[in-house]
């Protein structure tokens, strides 16, 4: 295993610490403690396992760019986005636990809770899913390929690369997140997700002046 691999990997182990207790006060208390359980193919659950999924790919990709580059703005932006969504990561799975739901669901295709959105349900996304190595879609999702770029990059293409794949990737999240904004009924989780599409509207803002200064624009 690299050094990014267990980089990645003390991240999560570290965020699921952390969330552990934070989760059963947050999900399990006040206005969530008198709604009903959510079931394994609600909006609640859904969201929580793609988002999961999603932000374990945003860690991997933001610790490949601290390995690649010296440059002190994109390496602190990688670490602020790696450790942030490593921590949401273990909010998330923690939810999962303390509603007695599977982490994975085998009989239900990634993004089945977002179904008959127009802007980005399962099916078209809106032209902004990538092809998972497993061959499911889902929203700004970088291919096996694009992270094997990314790996091999170094200095100045590194970071073009990161920041190419990483507004990709946030446009995805901030699709997603909204969907549980108007589709999920915990509380604690549709006010995380809000606050998902606030910050990552903005480091996507970032990350495009970010390219600019480096003479590149973001990937349609």
């Amino acid at each position: 295993m690299t050094r990014t691999h267990w980089a990645a990997v003390v991240a999560v182990v570290l965020a699921l610490l952390f969330a552990g207790a934070a989760t059963v006060a947050s999900a399990g208390g006040g206005d969530s403690a008198t709604a009903a359980t959510p079931t394994a193919d609600s909006a609640d659950a859904g969201f929580a396992r793609d988002m999961a999924v999603h932000h374990q790919q945003a860690v991997e990709m933001s610790f490949i760019v601290r390995d690649g580059t010296q440059d002190d703005e994109v390496r602190r932006l990688a670490y602020d986005i790696a450790n942030t969504q490593a921590n949401q990561r273990g909010m998330m799975l923690g939810w999962l636990d303390l509603w007695g739901l599977p982490k994975v669901a085998a009989d239900s295709e990634p993004m089945a809770w977002m179904a008959g959105d127009a802007k980005g349900g399962h099916g078209g996304h809106g032209g902004t899913g990538h092809q998972a190595e497993d061959g499911s879609l889902m929203p700004g999702m970088a291919t096996k390929a694009d992270v094997e770029r990314l790996d091999k990059a170094v200095g100045k293409q590194a970071e073009i690369e990161y920041l190419q794949l990483m507004i990709v990737h946030h446009n995805g999240g901030i699709s997603m997140a909204k969907g549980c904004v108007e589709r999920c009924s915990v509380d604690t989780e549709r006010d995380l997700a809000a606050g998902m599409v606030a910050a990552q509207e903005s480091e996507v803002a970032l990350m495009v002046d970010l390219l600019h200064k480096r003479g590149a624009d973001a990937r349609s």
